[in-house]
């Protein structure tokens, strides 16, 4: 899925194109009021595409930093899948997801960020950066602003 959770209505031709050369196919998003952001607008599409899809379709949006989007891979045959939130301010997050759409930590990043903050406060706030945890409490209002807003489906074309 990706979540373009607000946009200036200047800025949604553009989101259209990055979409559109990213997928490789046309992308018209149907476009409706963000209640969250009055004045800004918000859009909803599915796509299917490669494994490593939602990495290029982050990239291409984030060159809008007033944008708010979200985008997320579901995992395939040996890939995990992948979730990429982007708010103004803190710029792009990114983790890896279970077939559920849990965040999935590894052992290695729970070991590295276990050594070097033993002070609970510490290690509480790093768990909170991995989990994207500031991303989640800046999207959140926009997130509920969407339930019911039209998806527009997507297919890589080639």
């Amino acid at each position: 899925m990706l979540y373009v959770h607000s946009s200036p209505s200047a800025v949604c031709p553009h989101v259209e194109w990055a979409i559109s050369g990213t997928l490789g196919s046309r992308v018209d998003l149907q476009w409706t009021a963000q209640p969250a952001a009055p004045g800004q607008l918000r859009a909803e599409c599915d796509w299917s595409a490669s494994a490593g899809t939602a990495g290029k379709l982050a990239g291409a949006l984030k060159a809008w930093p007033m944008v708010r989007f979200e985008v997320a891979e579901e995992p395939s045959p040996g890939v995990d899948g992948e979730r990429f939130c982007y708010a103004p301010g803190l710029g792009l997050w990114h983790g890896r997801t279970s077939a559920n759409g849990d965040i999935v930590v590894g052992e290695d990043q729970l070991r590295t960020i276990v050594a070097n903050s033993r002070a609970g406060e510490v290690l509480a706030h790093r768990l909170d950066e991995l989990l994207g945890a500031n991303w989640d409490e800046a999207l959140e209002p926009f997130r509920h602003a969407g339930d019911g807003a039209p998806v527009t489906w997507l297919h890589q074309v080639g």
